[in-house]
């Protein structure tokens, strides 16, 4: 009896494994370009901002290497929407084994997901190269990086299984939660600097710093590429406040599992 738990969980780990090999190849078949696009969608996205906002608008005057600063918010931006995209879509997508199959439902929305975390490595990659090519110096501020970047996968993983759950019920969800984020894409400093929000009010970057993609996005520009880069801490006095995007983050994460875990075992008869 002591080995039936260590026998599923290693069924567990092997299934984990081989749908997420399943889910990356499955994502670049019959293309072309294969598994370049990891790169190639950011970097797209990145280019045409960085021409409209940086050489027609000017939004990187006086940002320390804002191409830089651009390509890392673009990059934290895209791994959102394709960690939470295809997270949300998981557990549909996945009906037919899961009708078959006896396992922890969790398993198919951290597979889905790991695509993007896996083309989230890469193009910090690419972002580390280029940040090296344009001037910026190694610190050991980079060895933090990793710390908010496990902040974002946590919020994603929380929204995927709570909107995920309730997206296999009414299938809706997947299109409100599209034009959502291209509203969340404006709320965050992704294109412009925070520096230009509080020049006209404070208080507005106050609140926009209370969203957890800009609080996240805004240390990891300040980890990797420059200490100009304005934080919580900028902005927040009292230790409490500075932490309210991450206790969000928390309460996301633990309401989307416990959600997902009650709902999971009703998955099979509605998906």
């Amino acid at each position: 009896m002591t080995k039936l738990p260590q026998v599923l969980n290693r069924r567990n780990r092997v299934l984990l494994k081989e749908l997420s090999k399943t889910d990356f190849k499955l994502r670049y078949q019959g293309s072309v370009l294969g598994y370049l696009w990891a790169v190639l969608r950011p970097m797209l996205m990145f280019c045409i901002l960085y021409v409209v906002f940086s050489k027609v608008l000017r939004f990187g005057d006086g940002i320390p290497h804002y191409p830089v600063y651009l390509l890392c918010g673009t990059i934290l931006w895209s791994f959102f929407t394709e960690c939470t995209g295809m997270g949300i879509q998981a557990i549909v997508m996945r009906g037919d084994l899961i009708r078959k199959l006896s396992f922890p439902k969790w398993i198919v929305v951290i597979s889905t997901t790991s695509t993007a975390l896996i083309n989230l490595g890469i193009n910090l990659v690419v972002l580390i190269v280029f940040a090296l090519l344009n001037g910026v110096e190694p610190s050991l501020n980079w060895l933090l990086a990793p710390i908010p970047i496990i902040e974002l996968y946590a919020l994603s993983l929380g929204i995927s299984f709570l909107l995920g759950a309730i997206n296999v019920k009414y299938r809706d969800v997947g299109s409100i939660w599209d034009v959502l984020t291209q509203a969340l894409f404006y709320c965050a400093p992704i294109i412009y600097p925070l520096s230009m929000v509080a020049s006209s009010s404070i208080l507005a970057a106050r609140i926009i710093l209370l969203n957890p993609i800009a609080q996240i996005i805004q240390d990891v520009r300040y980890l990797l590429i420059t200490t100009t880069a304005e934080t919580t801490w900028n902005y927040y006095g009292s230790a409490w406040s500075k932490t309210i995007p991450v206790v969000i983050v928390v309460i996301v994460a633990i309401l989307g599992a416990v959600y997902f875990r009650k709902k999971s075992k009703f998955f099979a008869e509605e998906v």
